[in-house]
């Protein structure tokens, strides 16, 4: 089933909202930064968003304070997003509209800092006494409240892939009748849990991420939030683009290494290929999870080879934002249809030397080209894996 996307948005280190995103990417200019993270001493790129902590809650949200929250209230203030929810909630009423949200790591950061601040008898202090906060589900409890939205509400976590399944969630949910419209999205922010966790796997690199380069040598970890309103066509008349499709897998062939020959990397494409109907040829772009890892780019590059050719241009955004984990399906996407809007397909930052022995070529220089249809990978630990594509509605 194809749903058009209305309005949409992104916040990341890349920029807050999409004309900063867009600049970004325009001159090419990372966000990332040498790691200044309070208390945290790894040698280490972060993408952290600048301002974070003085965003303030309304106070009917207060009892959701967490920097997570933060994040996310600070990413439904861009583009209008609020506005255009408000519009279609009244159009077809707030129960009929749907919350889907993708995390990773929840409000783990404010859990973190409550520990930090234990009382004698190792009991909370009463501003971290938050139940719906210490949970997995805090980032669709709080947009629902944030957003007035009363309809279903749920929070996906599944590693990398989290805030791109939410697209095919919502798409079961609308295909169903549940609701008539879906607000989907993803946060994720920085926290010492993830940042020492992925550094206690190896993956974490000493310099910028250079994704599919030869010198790449890990991830460089950052946080954003994106949002995007979806609903069949004819609720959203003056919508750009529509998802076509969506795959999924999980191939759960290790816990955080994907199968050597990204089987259910391949697997989640083409269920993405048939749902959209249209043939791999067809793809004019793909946004790739392109992590900057050894083994992620050497075998997502294997998998793209199985199905495209050279006319499919290809890169990764990540040496942008850093990478967005839980957040990073949304972010991407988001990417993805600004790239359809402009024309522009992003070259791989960082990829100043290109790694030869991979056995698909990545977009290393921005190019103008114009781009009916693209796709975008998320692939997740435990091999949760998760494939979009988009095309222009007018077309």
């Amino acid at each position: 089933m194809r749903l058009a996307i209305g309005n949409y948005t992104a916040t990341s280190a890349a920029g807050v909202g999409l004309a900063a995103l867009q600049e970004s990417i325009e001159e090419r200019r990372s966000g990332l930064r040498q790691n200044d993270w309070p208390g945290c001493d790894l040698d280490t790129w972060i993408g952290r968003v600048e301002g974070v902590e003085n965003e303030s809650l309304p106070p009917r949200l207060q009892h959701l304070m967490s920097r997570n929250n933060q994040l996310a209230w600070l990413g439904l203030q861009q583009d209008g997003m609020l506005q255009s929810i408000a519009r279609l909630s009244d159009q077809l009423g707030a129960d009929r509209i749907g919350v889907i949200m993708g995390t990773s790591t929840s409000s783990i950061g404010r859990t973190e800092e409550a520990y930090t601040r234990l009382i004698p008898g190792e009991e909370f202090r009463e501003e971290y006494r938050q139940p719906e906060v210490h949970g997995l589900h805090s980032p669709g409890t709080f947009v629902a409240g944030a957003t007035g939205l009363t309809g279903p509400s749920m929070t996906i976590s599944t590693a990398c892939s989290s805030s791109a399944k939410v697209f095919a969630s919502a798409t079961r949910w609308i295909g169903h009748g549940l609701v008539d419209a879906v607000l989907v999205g993803g946060i994720d922010s920085l926290c010492m849990s993830i940042m020492y966790g992925f550094h206690s796997l190896e993956l974490v690199s000493e310099n910028i991420c250079c994704p599919f380069d030869e010198r790449r040598d890990g991830i460089n970890i950052g946080e954003a939030c994106g949002y995007a309103l979806l609903a069949r066509e004819e609720l959203l008349p003056q919508a750009e683009f529509a998802l076509l499709g969506y795959g999924e897998s999980a191939d759960a062939y290790h816990m955080s290494h994907p199968h050597p020959e990204g089987e259910g990397a391949v697997l989640a494409i083409d269920r993405a290929l048939e749902r959209a109907q249209v043939s791999a040829d067809s793809i004019d772009y793909v946004n790739l999870h392109g992590t900057a890892s050894q083994a992620n780019d050497r075998i997502e590059a294997y998998a793209l080879a199985r199905r495209f050719t050279e006319r499919t241009l290809a890169s990764s955004t990540k040496a942008w934002t850093g990478h967005a984990l839980g957040a990073a399906g949304i972010l991407e996407a988001i990417i993805t249809l600004q790239a359809m809007r402009a024309g522009l397909n992003p070259g791989t930052l960082n990829c100043d030397q290109p790694d030869l022995e991979l056995a698909f070529p990545v977009l290393t220089e921005n190019i103008q080209r114009p781009i009916r249809i693209a796709m975008s990978n998320s692939f997740g630990f435990g091999g949760n894996n998760a494939t979009l594509v988009f095309g222009q509605i007018n077309d």
